[in-house]
């Protein structure tokens, strides 16, 4: 079985490997994994493995460090994101640094000591003090040669070779660099929060006829669950009684919310727009879809790709090869006769201080922040150098369709008369009726036929739900007359006859007047004017195969793939059915794979994917994250 635990106060990337490797090691775990930035351990075990033994483990190896129950509604904090102490500390420490570097000849030759001396020791022990009280509690521990004790040692080293600008620089850089990590990991956390904020509070659940107010995790499969209009669905399940239209834009993107009633399945963490549902649930809210999208992010997050894991075994065996190397340097050659041991073991304190981690974690950076800040000026924000690094191995492109290759509005696209019907004579017809929702196609037609409306009309009128509108008015004549506007459905229950083999892509708005069909409006998500040209760029980059992967109709999606000239594309797909589609299509390796999405539903397959960009000026807060 599957597990999860909070784990906090870890920010050693070498320790989480040794933790992970100790859990491995115990009977019955088949597999471990965390995730630091999440503050997340996945263990696959028995279930019989104690939360004690794995607090015992983790605070062996990482003293501090603490395991706990996951619960995705307790706010895990942001410890990593650091306080007003450390910026302070970092800020004195710098300016202590760079006073020495510039005055501290002249300050020492005004008053005849070393002030050099004591700016550089101010400066050490203000950069220095958390590593080295973190160094400390290891030293007692088996996993004492960490980095902790590397940059310890080294700093410490290069104090006693006479270097303290380097001891300074090192333990200076290294902390600037870990109070960066541990702001984009509490940014990751909240992003993690900001999905759980689209879990429904409560769920109102029937029993017996009477009505009581359930936590969603209470909920069991079989229950009759009542969702009222304005309310979230708290868990997956099907409609058993009543009509109402669902906005599940939040799963699957589409913005037209969708007609619903008996025998339809709805899915937890969307909303009930303007009908009372009563629902059989399939299950409690753990297994509702927005439960599984937040289960895949995090899980997602934890997965080490190849170059990780490289990194963290390489972590695991650099410190104590290097820290036993220089204890040879130290050694062997005066031994042989080499040399004095006072001459060896400088070189050997030269080999800590030139071995230290931070000449490879701030050196070579500066080439990739130098792409970030010109992508950056773009208008392309990156995350990281890995991102960078993950390009070179791209060869496959993946969309979502509603708000990225398409504006995510609606439009009238096409007006289709019936024979012997003036098209101004249809629109405004239609303007009428939909003058009385405020449904999203109906807001769209009334932007482009608002000027047809005629002056001072008196209307009433009713909202069929999932079908369309009934209006009523005064004509010229003062005849009253009835306008519908709607599906096939609205006509059909009026005896209304629409011609055969009418299929367009977007939403079909059958327009009738006092019984007789006028004609049909199409309404349809537009293209972005630069979807073309971007696709168009890519192919010329030399990325032959672009997909895109939609939670829309497949007629819509049909049509924009047609137009884009798409390599091919998924239609009608959930969050879930997005990362199979993509894991299918990219033959199992989607390190190779960009997807661009802008949306909640897309998180799991942005965390997923080799490389992932979010629209930023349109897109959620999560997709950004």
């Amino acid at each position: 079985m599957k597990r999860r635990f909070r784990i906090q106060n870890l920010h050693c990337q070498g320790c989480a490997a040794a933790i992970e490797d100790e859990i491995l090691g115990l009977p019955g775990v088949m597999s471990a994994s965390i995730n630091i930035d999440g503050g997340l351990l996945i263990l696959e075990d028995d279930g019989k493995v104690a939360l004690n033994s794995l607090r015992g483990i983790a605070s062996s190896i990482e003293p501090g460090a603490e395991v706990s129950d996951f619960d995705d509604r307790r706010d895990c904090g942001d410890a990593g994101e650091g306080g007003l102490r450390d910026v302070i500390s970092m800020a004195l420490s710098g300016a202590a640094l760079a006073a020495a570097l510039l005055f501290g000849e002249k300050l020492g030759s005004a008053l005849g000591r070393r002030m050099d001396l004591a700016l550089y020791a101010a400066a050490y022990a203000l950069a220095a003090y958390p590593v080295l009280i973190s160094s400390f509690r290891t030293l007692f521990t088996r996993n004492f040669l960490n980095e902790f004790f590397l940059m310890s040692f080294a700093s410490i080293a290069a104090i006693a070779i006479g270097k303290f600008p380097e001891a300074v620089s090192v333990m200076l850089f290294y902390r600037v660099g870990e109070f960066l990590q541990d702001r984009a990991a509490a940014r990751s956390r909240r992003s993690i929060r900001a999905l759980a904020a689209q879990r429904p509070a409560a769920a109102r659940v029937l029993c017996d006829g009477v009505e009581s107010v359930k936590s969603p995790e209470d909920v069991a499969a079989g229950d009759i669950v009542i969702v009222r209009p304005g309310e979230r669905i708290p868990v997956d399940g099907i409609v058993i009684c009543g009509e109402s239209r669902v906005d599940a834009s939040s799963l699957t993107g589409e913005p037209v919310p969708a007609a619903v009633r008996a025998g339809d399945s709805v899915y937890g963490g969307t909303a009930n727009m303007d009908g009372l549902l009563r629902i059989k649930a399939s299950g409690g809210f753990e297994d509702s879809s927005v439960a599984r999208i937040m289960e895949m992010v995090e899980e997602a997050a934890a997965r080490k790709s190849p170059t990780e894991r490289f990194i963290t075994t390489f972590a695991r065996y650099y410190t104590p090869s290097v820290a036993v190397l220089a204890a040879l340097i130290a050694i062997v050659p005066p031994t042989l006769s080499l040399g004095s041991y006072s001459e060896w073991l400088y070189r050997a304190l030269v080999l800590l201080v030139i071995s230290c981690p931070c000449a490879l974690v701030i050196s070579i950076p500066l080439g990739y922040f130098g792409g970030i800040g010109a992508a950056s000026s773009r208008g392309i924000l990156i995350k990281g150098g890995g991102v960078l690094d993950a390009l070179r191995g791209i060869s496959m492109v993946f969309f979502d369709k509603t708000g990225t290759l398409t504006e995510g509005v609606f439009a009238v696209t096409r007006v289709n008369p019936a024979t012997g019907i003036a098209p101004e004579d249809l629109s405004r017809a239609a303007a009428i009726a939909e003058s009385i929702s405020n449904h999203p196609v109906a807001r769209s037609i009334m932007s482009k036929f608002s000027d047809l409306l005629p002056k001072n009309i008196s209307l009433s009128g009713s909202e069929e739900a999932g079908r369309g509108v009934s209006a009523s008015f005064a004509g010229t004549d003062g005849k009253e007359l009835t306008v519908l506007a709607g599906n096939e459905s609205l006509m059909q229950a009026h005896g209304i006859e629409i011609p055969e083999g009418i299929a367009y892509p977007g939403t079909v708005v059958h327009v009738a007047l006092d019984g007789s069909y006028l004609g049909n409006i199409v309404v349809s998500d537009v293209v972005r004017a630069e979807s073309a040209n971007a696709v168009r760029r890519i192919r010329e980059s030399g990325i032959e195969d672009i997909y895109m992967l939609t939670g829309d109709r497949e007629s819509a999606a049909s049509s924009v793939a047609g137009d884009l000239n798409l390599t091919g594309y998924r239609a009608g797909l959930l969050p879930d059915g997005k990362v199979s589609a993509l894991a299918e299509l990219a033959n199992g390796n989607t390190n190779r794979a960009i997807f661009v999405g802008d949306g909640v539903n897309d998180a799991p397959i942005l965390a997923t994917s080799g490389v992932s960009v979010a629209m930023g000026g349109l897109g959620s807060e999560l997709a950004v994250d």
